[in-house]
């Protein structure tokens, strides 16, 4: 495991400390799990991304035609 020093304005670690107390859990792991969801976030938004550059209306469109045309349940409307 690797340590960062990290500078926050006082107001921002005041409510990180008291968070982790109401959590009661470390400041080190909040900021961990804080950081691996922000991660999370934006490597999904590349992938979501990079699937869409490689879209082909054409073959969403033949794919779609298989698909049969009925009404949706009544909880699905």
């Amino acid at each position: 495991m690797s340590s960062i020093s990290l500078r926050l304005p006082e107001s921002l670690h005041r409510k990180a400390r008291d968070l982790a107390k109401k959590e009661n859990t470390s400041i080190n792991q909040l900021v961990s799990s804080a950081l691996a969801e922000k991660i999370s976030a934006i490597t999904t938004e590349e992938y979501i991304h990079s699937r869409a550059v490689r879209a082909n209306k054409a073959k969403f469109r033949k794919a779609l035609s298989k698909v049969k045309n009925s009404t949706p349940n009544e909880l699905d409307q």
